[in-house]
């Protein structure tokens, strides 16, 4: 168990996405966040308290979190020292990276001598089976994107927040390193196997009961010439029954990727349902969520109304707006 509350450490993350991690644990679980931690050069501030690691200690953190998601998952050399102290001064870390904290020798070395513990959540815990493709009891839910990092984390957890206080039963699923940190619990997808991937979708969204909806947290996208992977074992391990389309429409590009432009959303739509009809003949796409941070009240509005319209299905930014029209638009339990 990551002891809580957290000290975020942002390093010198290029821009605010690339500290998306920080930014889910600011968002949904602020109580756990005590303060923050920048390089010099960091282009992301969650406007929580800049503190040194004393001050940390002293305002009572309890770990060091790396809230940075770098493409490639690697952790710099110009932040181990950061992490160096934070162990002597008596914090665990915790990480989401590909580059695992327990196979850095001088923090292993430093955390055995001060009693620490080094948490990657990005280790799969479970022996993961390959997936069947059987289908099974409950109905399920899976965030779409035209991109990596549009909103489906935030998506699937406003619908399940919604769903909850209307009191429907319902489980958010992360697949994700922020997920996991904010949740305590799920399956880091990307470092799972490739023969297991759908596999540990099918594990995580188990029978349940008829009414039972489990909110998906989607990955990647179809679209992503890098992590396209991980969006099919979702689709396919998930078999959901409905869909949220997820787009951000202030981007230039793909995320990391240049020479890639976004797709629509027609053809976001068109391609997820052929996927997922393919396990699942009845899957349909219930709504579109828009990531609408970057626009004004009057910009965002606008753009909503217009993919409305446009495409016939319910449009919200749900953390600007509540998920309550997305939940609304849940098909009824299979019988």
């Amino acid at each position: 168990m990551i002891e809580t509350p957290y000290l975020l450490f942002l390093g010198d993350a290029p821009d605010a996405l690339a500290a998306k991690v920080a930014q889910g644990i600011k968002d949904w679980r602020p109580e756990n966040a005590v303060g923050q931690l920048s390089l010099p050069g960091c282009k992301a501030d969650m406007k929580l308290t800049e503190l040194s690691i004393e001050q940390a200690v002293e305002a009572g953190a309890k770990t060091l979190v790396i809230g940075v998601a770098n493409r490639g998952g690697k952790i710099a050399q110009n932040w181990m020292d950061v992490l160096e102290k934070a162990l002597i001064a008596g914090l665990d870390l915790a990480s989401g990276l590909h580059n695992l904290l327990r196979n850095e020798p001088s923090l292993v070395a430093l955390a055995e001598e001060h009693g620490r513990q080094l948490h990657d959540v990005r280790i799969p815990s479970v022996e993961y089976p390959i997936a069947s493709g059987e289908p099974r009891s409950g109905m399920r839910l899976l965030a779409v994107g035209t991109d990596c990092s549009v909103g489906k984390m935030y998506t699937t957890l406003a619908m399940d927040a919604e769903a909850r206080k209307r009191g429907l039963k319902s489980t958010f699923r992360p697949t994700g390193q922020t997920g996991i940190l904010i949740t305590g619990d799920g399956v880091p997808l990307d470092a799972v196997i490739a023969d297991f991937m759908a596999g540990s979708i099918e594990w995580l969204t188990p029978p349940n009961d008829a009414d039972h909806w489990d909110m998906i947290e989607g990955q990647g996208s179809l679209f992503h010439p890098s992590y396209s992977g991980v969006t099919l074992a979702l689709v396919h391990g998930g078999a959901p029954d409905a869909l949220v389309l997820c787009h951000e429409p202030t981007r230039p590009h793909m995320r990391g990727l240049p020479g890639y432009e976004l797709p629509t959303l027609e053809a976001l739509r068109d391609l997820s349902l052929t996927m997922a009809r393919v396990v699942n003949p009845g899957v349909e796409v219930i709504g579109i969520s828009i990531n609408t941070q970057h626009m004004s009240e009057a910009e965002a509005e606008a753009y909503l109304a217009e993919v409305e319209e446009r495409m016939g299905l319910p449009t919200v930014d749900p953390f600007r707006q509540g998920a309550a029209r997305l939940v609304d638009a849940l098909p009824a339990p299979k019988a």
